[in-house]
């Protein structure tokens, strides 16, 4: 490829929206190794919108405002019109920004800059990152204008076109996609400043709406590895194989250089590099290396750029890693170390004589000397003088002899619900016969009755044995309307208090769901109460909602927009729009059902706007009319 070719190179992206990156393959896309980035734009970070410079665009800042037609913004979110609400795209950004345009009617600069402190001679990869923000299936329908940018790229004096490329169409979807372009070029003799300009290249209208985000300017150069004479990138060794001595080769692919000029480089944490004086060939001969050490070198085409970082490239790492024997380790008496020097570390064998079974009260102690195990201790008393009930048993866990048995209590819990206003009985139920029983509030008999919450506790016994009884009383709760509330079609019932709660329109069918779907607009009474009572609290409501879309296509269902229930109300107003303002309907305190026409011709599918004032309140929206 000669390198005065101008070239660009689109790549094809494959992407998953939020899943933190795409993954692309290029098209003879800079054939070799990118440099560290030499420009980056990413338009910061913040929740608050902002301008651009002056001289950066010739579209109008929104202002906070909505980018209408022909408007940017430089904003962390496109919750914009009916488009989809994304993040930006760079990675690790919290609340970062990006470019937001509309397009205009007519071709406009969407971004311009001048990228200064470039190399002669050498070639740059520029990209950024685009997506289409208007939905497939949004308010334009079938009729959406595709994305279309064109990136030039011009000398500094703004006079000579030096490389250009159009995006294509970028189309609609049904999820947002970022996908990234990218020009490759080549500095001529004395230029080291370019303008970069990004230009609408598709018309405006419905659709044409994008985010632009990432624009960054790399050095381009040779994939370039650097390998042993035995074609390897990393070798391993012990320090009781130092030191050690090579000979590396830096070979570069030739996808965009013709001229190679080298500076070898070594490092000890492969952060920091330091220049190896005098390693300007394609070869370094390394010689007594005794401690992990890193080594590259630094390629530029021309002699000159090898001192300016925003020119060169870099071959692969090549490491040496040394690892460190340790100390010998302090053996046991039947131990033996050797040095391993594949692991570098040392290898113990010997086997402890094997430590012998004993009883709980035995101690084992291992002589050093006879290299041998001592076995010690001897076995408590057994106790004695025990109660009739009590027993021994002897803990080998503690390695001592624990006393059993007591006189036999039997503890029983129990819990008890019951509906306010009611009554309850509380039973001892024991299986003692000819048992007596005494509650803790007096009374003696086998049950007691209760109309309120709170803790009883019942002794029973026969003389022997004993039972104690502990009943839990809790009272049922009747429920708290905290609001009835409509969600479109849906009517929504909150309580203040949480159970088992039911609910009901008509007091005779409970549902266990606070939520009622697909209820036609009117007055209600709703009904709560808790599953297991009978009394029940109720609350009168007003269902009214405003349908998100209509379908007039003849099937008679969902044909007109509705509003049912507005005849509740003491008064009500409703004017329709289309989205340029246009009153297409209107109705003052009469039913309100519109068919979507209007002067007699049938309107087509799209967005309308309403404007709804019930009893002084008004409303502001849009619905869709679909066919």
């Amino acid at each position: 490829m000669k390198k005065n070719k101008l070239y660009l190179n689109i790549i094809i992206i494959f992407c998953v929206y939020f899943s933190s990156e795409c993954t692309f393959a290029q098209l003879s896309f800079c054939q070799g190794n990118s440099g560290d980035s030499i420009f980056v734009e990413d338009f910061g970070t913040g929740l608050s919108d902002s301008s651009l410079p002056a001289g950066t665009t010739t579209y109008t800042y929104a202002n906070g405002g909505d980018p209408n037609d022909g408007l940017y913004t430089v904003s962390s979110n496109t919750n914009y019109f009916d488009w989809f609400n994304i993040p930006d795209h760079t990675l690790s950004d919290s609340d970062g920004r990006m470019l937001v345009v509309n397009s205009s009617f007519s071709a406009g600069e969407f971004y311009r800059t001048t990228i200064n402190g470039l190399c002669e001679n050498t070639s740059y990869e520029f990209s950024s990152w685009i997506v289409n923000l208007t939905p497939l299936n949004g308010g334009c329908g079938a009729g959406v204008i595709p994305v279309n940018v064109r990136f030039e790229i011009w000398d500094n004096t703004d006079t000579n076109l030096l490389a250009s490329g159009n995006t294509g169409n970028i189309v609609s979807t049904n999820s947002p996609n970022w996908q990234q372009y990218a020009l490759v070029f080549q500095t001529i003799p004395s230029q080291t400043s370019v303008i970069l300009k990004m230009i609408n290249n598709g018309s405006g209208g419905c659709g044409n709406d994008l985010a632009i985000d990432d624009i960054i300017f790399k050095s381009c150069g040779d994939f370039i590895s650097t390998t042993d004479p035995s074609s390897n990138t990393f070798v391993s060794f012990c320090s009781t194989e130092i030191p050690y001595a090579t000979i590396l080769t830096a070979t570069p692919d030739n996808s965009v250089f013709s001229d190679h000029f080298y500076q070898w480089q070594e490092s000890s944490d492969e952060i920091n590099w330091i220049d190896i004086v005098g390693a300007t060939n394609d070869n370094l001969t390394v010689s007594g290396v005794t401690t992990t050490t890193y080594y590259r070198a630094k390629v530029a085409e021309f002699a000159t750029n090898l001192s300016n970082n925003d020119c060169i490239t870099f071959s692969t790492i090549f490491e040496v890693s040394i690892t460190q024997l340790p100390n010998p380790p302090t053996l046991e008496c039947w131990q033996m170390a050797t040095i391993n020097n594949e692991t570098c570390s040392w290898d113990i064998s010997g086997t402890q004589p094997v430590q012998p079974d004993i009883e709980c009260w035995q101690a084992t102690t291992f002589n050093n000397i006879t290299c041998d195990w001592d076995i010690t201790g001897t076995q408590p008393i057994e106790p004695t003088d025990l109660e009739c009930w009590e027993s021994t048993l002897f803990n080998e866990t503690d390695c001592i002899w624990e006393i059993v048995g007591e006189q036999p209590i039997d503890y029983v819990e129990e819990f008890v619900r019951f509906c306010q206003n009611e009554e309850v009985i509380l039973y001892a139920d024991t299986n003692l016969i000819n048992a007596t029983h005494l509650w803790d509030s007096g009374e003696i008999t086998e049950f007691i009755t209760v109309n309120a919450p709170g803790i009883f506790t019942v002794v029973s016994t026969d003389g022997c044995s004993t039972t104690e009884k502990t009943i839990v009383v809790e009272q049922l709760d009747l429920p708290i309307i905290l609001n009835v509330q409509s969600d479109g079609n849906e009517i929504v019932v909150t309580t203040t208090n949480v159970d088992d709660f039911v609910y009901s329109l008509n007091g005779i069918n409970y549902q266990s769901h606070n939520v009622f779907y697909d209820i036609s607009g009117g007055k209600y009474t709703i009904y709560v109460k808790h599953i297991e009572c009978d009394e029940v609290v109720t609350i009168e409501f007003l269902h009214f909602f405003i349908p998100k879309y209509f379908t007039p296509n003849g099937d008679d269902f969902n044909d007109t927009f509705d509003l049912i229930g507005i005849d509740c109300f003491l008064s009500w107003k409703v004017h329709v729009f289309d989205r340029y303002g246009k009153l297409l309907y209107s109705a003052e305190n009469r039913e309100v059902s519109w068919d979507g026409m209007y002067l007699n011709q049938a309107l087509p599918t799209s967005d309308y706007w309403y404007v709804i004032t019930i009893d002084g309140q008004e409303f502001r929206g849009h619905f869709t009319l679909k066919r």
